[in-house]
């Protein structure tokens, strides 16, 4: 704890007269009791502090869970909405017995961890319990983002085995490079740092969003698009989710999250910047929230609008799509910046977003959840524009001083942040490309990736899951016949509204 208060008997005793030597052990005795208190307080309001955000973070997976099972036809509920359990539970055990040790194991080389394997010889005097419960909420995070590029044709062990293999090893080792003292281009490295600088990503624009959009963009693409999304190759048909109230219920509750997410991020509360005024971590801790919201909030409505002016429709989903779009761009500067450059930054990211979907159209790839698009997408976009807005003062208060820090180009900073950003965009697709691109490949080889044109027509709950998530009718399938309904003259029509 910094400013800890120090006391010794030899320089007090001649200030006290008689019986000196005795009074001074006495009240440094005492301040010494004193100082372990304030220091034993510190340590439990930063842990608590990091516990609530990994609560937080933890709660973006019923976020999560909304958004994609009102994302896909209601045919496929239950199935997405089982994978969003499994990716918290398999991730839950493989990143305890291998993901954490490959991020953050102490001490490890400047690829990957090699130690603390199934959290042995833990807590460390850098780590506790509370470190790795918020770094688990983490990497489920970034499998949930896959699940939703495969979603409504993906068989239901490839989930398993591509949510293992991405919490347990893939994810673990980006984050090691990014975000450990150890790792090749961490900023947090106390020498030696990429371009003098390392790169800066805070919260996971590229740690996170970029490894989840990216093994999301390969496994889509080696699956292919869903029945009757591009029929005969011709225009995109929109197989819209079955559920606008459930993709808002998901948004809003990712949004809350994300306050977990970002500002959670500095891990610590109780750190001064300056010793004995109102302004210390607790204040970039706030700006951070509210940095994350206007980037959001500007994403959102520029989504409107934007949409509006493409398809001449006021569209929920496009803009809950264009917010998150915003986040996930921020994520990365979120510490570093001023608001006024994260009103820029959400802009953008719609842009992006837009962009992205419009390409991925054209290019006849389908993501039922724009995935990849949003979190690969913008997420790419939110490490260039720490590249270009991070602030001098900002990035010395969170990575500390220290000669040969660079921050912004746009800010008087030079390019080698920049340049550190690009690179880590670079290494991430890379490596994202090389591992589960390579797992996608050979889980279709080995006819475990897709689901058959039955099954997939038919609807992978009464197909894989025992039965409907709820009494529902796709627009788009006659090929479900309903049942007279009990009490009811007729059975209901093919094209009559859901229950």
């Amino acid at each position: 704890m910094s400013g800890a208060l120090t006391c010794s008997a030899a320089d007090l005793s001649p200030l006290l007269g008689p019986n000196a030597t005795a009074a001074a052990e006495y009240i440094c005795g005492q301040l010494g009791t004193v100082n372990n208190k304030f220091t034993d307080a510190a340590y439990a309001i930063d842990n608590t502090y990091l516990l609530f955000s990994a609560y937080l973070v933890f709660a973006m997976q019923l976020g999560f869970a909304m958004l994609c099972a009102g994302s896909v036809r209601a045919k496929n509920t239950m199935n997405i909405m089982l994978t969003n359990v499994l990716d918290a539970a398999a991730g839950g055990l493989f990143y305890y017995l291998f993901g954490y040790a490959f991020a953050f194991g102490e001490s490890s080389n400047g690829f990957i961890g090699r130690h603390n394997f199934g959290l042995k010889d833990f807590p460390t005097l850098t780590s506790d319990y509370s470190f790795f419960l918020y770094q688990w909420a983490f990497a489920i995070a970034a499998a949930g983002i896959t699940s939703g590029s495969i979603a409504e044709r993906t068989k239901f062990v490839a989930y398993l085995i591509y949510s293992s293999f991405l919490t347990g090893f893939v994810y673990p080792v980006v984050s090691h490079w990014f975000w450990s003292s150890d790792g090749w281009a961490s900023p947090f490295r106390s020498e030696d740092r990429l371009f003098g600088t390392g790169a800066i990503d805070f919260a996971g624009s590229g740690v996170v969003h970029m490894v989840g959009g990216i093994a999301g963009l390969w496994g889509a693409l080696i699956e292919g698009p869903r029945i009757g999304r591009f029929p005969d190759g011709g225009h995109a048909i929109a197989l819209r989710g079955h559920s606008a109230s459930l993709v808002v219920l998901g948004t809003f509750l990712l949004w809350f999250g994300w306050y977990g997410f970002n500002p959670g991020s500095f891990t610590k509360i109780l750190i001064p910047y300056h010793s004995g005024s109102n302004y210390g971590q607790w204040s970039g801790i706030g700006r951070t929230a509210v940095t994350t919201t206007l980037s959001g909030c500007t994403a959102a409505l520029t989504t409107l609008f934007g949409k509006r002016l493409i398809s001449g429709h006021w569209n929920v989903t496009d803009v809950c799509n264009g917010l998150l779009g915003g986040f996930a761009a921020i994520t990365a500067g979120c510490s570093v910046v001023d608001p006024w450059a994260a009103i820029v930054c959400g802009f953008v990211a719609s842009l992006v977003l837009i962009g992205c979907n419009k390409l991925a159209e054209l290019l006849k790839y389908d993501d039922p959840l724009e995935a990849a698009q949003l979190h690969g997408g913008c997420g790419a976009w939110g490490l260039i524009f720490v590249g270009l807005f991070a602030k001098e003062k900002y990035v010395n208060e969170v990575y500390g001083a220290s000669p040969g820090r660079h921050y912004g180009l746009l800010m008087g900073g030079g390019g080698k942040l920049l340049g550190a950003q690009l690179v880590q965009i670079i290494v991430i697709v890379g490596w994202v490309s090389a591992t589960m691109g390579t797992l996608f490949f050979i889980l279709k080889k080995l006819d475990l990736l897709r689901i058959s044109e039955h099954d997939e027509m038919q609807g992978m709950d009464i197909a894989r899951h025992g039965g409907f998530a709820y009494i529902y009718h796709d627009n788009d399938d006659e090929s479900i016949q309903f049942p007279r309904v009990p009490g009811s003259p007729i059975a209901r029509a093919p094209n009559s509204p859901a229950v």
